[in-house]
């Protein structure tokens, strides 16, 4: 394109006269030229890069987003193992550490120098981002793994030092499953069939029939075998160790105040005497005093079918019967 050539009529000497840009209308043409070329070249850039697919820029596009997903999968999984982990955790706290009168693990042991990490926001995170979160969820799970080997390992070492304690901590049901007519109430708050009240049930009714036998469900030494008010013929034995067991409404006592009485015995014979609106045992287990789900006691003597069966029933049943 040739340059343009202005010029200006000088009246004085009635010619015309050629017309020269000053230095800093030149610098202002020659930046705004430049401009107007940076502009178009990133443009231009921007969309050949949109627009056009580099075979290397492909690949890496690819991978990124392989790496992203599988990122993504890992951290599902972890939490996954975190879950599992926790019901771990809390079962070996509230029954096998109680089984064994070890002390809890608390949650300051178990995560001693680690911050719990959740994994709600790994859609938003960058994959620098996740590699460092998940790294922080492997060295908890990691941790958490370690402190459950270990627990396990402590209770081992106490379960071989202490072989007796399993004799005689309460493991079986007190009425043979061949005798049970069906689970009259579970353990928990139950609506009272005499007063009307809404009441705590401290135990498990088993209805069955009037003579059917009553077994003592771990070894020990009767501490009460009398009637005892509303629970009427009622035996209390104490199996060391804390552990206290309660069978009620019996229609036969046949032991004594301080026999020694092993797991399996035949201690009495269900009945309906007492607080009571018909046949069955009222049973319970206690630690410290304080009662326990007796659904957690039956480990020795139910399948597993049989004891997933009973644990529904115990749910399930709401009528009380003392």
């Amino acid at each position: 394109m040739s340059k343009k050539i202005y010029y200006r009529y000088n009246p004085l000497t009635e010619t015309y006269e050629r017309v020269y840009p000053s230095r800093k209308s030149r610098i202002f043409t020659a930046i705004g030229h430049f401009a107007v070329s940076l502009v178009m070249g990133a443009t231009v850039f921007w969309a050949l890069s949109e627009i056009v697919d580099l075979p290397k820029e492909r690949a890496l596009k690819n991978e990124n987003r392989e790496l992203s997903l599988q990122l993504r999968l890992l951290g599902e999984r972890m939490d996954e193992a975190q879950d599992v982990m926790d019901h771990l955790a809390d079962r070996d706290n509230n029954f096998y550490r109680v089984m064994m009168q070890a002390d809890p693990i608390t949650d300051a042991d178990r995560f001693a120098g680690l911050n719990r990490t959740r994994y709600d926001k790994l859609a938003s995170m960058t994959d620098n981002q996740l590699v460092s979160t998940l790294s922080d969820g492997m060295n908890l799970l990691e941790r958490k793994i370690y402190v459950q080997t270990t627990s396990f390992d402590q209770l081992k070492e106490v379960a071989s030092t202490r072989q007796d304690r399993l004799a005689h901590i309460p493991a079986i049901q007190p009425v043979a499953e061949k005798h049970l007519k069906q689970m009259a109430s579970g353990y928990g708050s139950r609506i009272d069939p005499i007063y009307g009240t809404v009441k705590f049930h401290e135990g498990m009714d088993f209805a069955s029939n009037i003579g059917t036998p009553v077994y003592a469900t771990g070894n020990g030494t009767v501490v009460l075998a009398k009637w005892n008010s509303g629970y009427g013929n009622c035996i209390e034995i104490d199996h060391g160790f804390n552990y206290l067991t309660r069978y009620a409404h019996l229609s036969e006592i046949m032991v004594t105040d301080g026999q020694s009485v092993k797991r399996g015995d035949m201690i009495g014979k269900v009945g309906n005497s007492g607080k009571s609106t018909g046949p069955h045992l009222h049973y319970e287990v206690r630690l410290k005093g304080v009662p326990q789900n007796p659904v957690n006691y039956y480990f020795f003597d139910l399948t597993p079918e049989e004891y997933a069966a009973m644990i529904e029933r115990a749910e399930n049943a709401g009528h009380v019967m003392d």
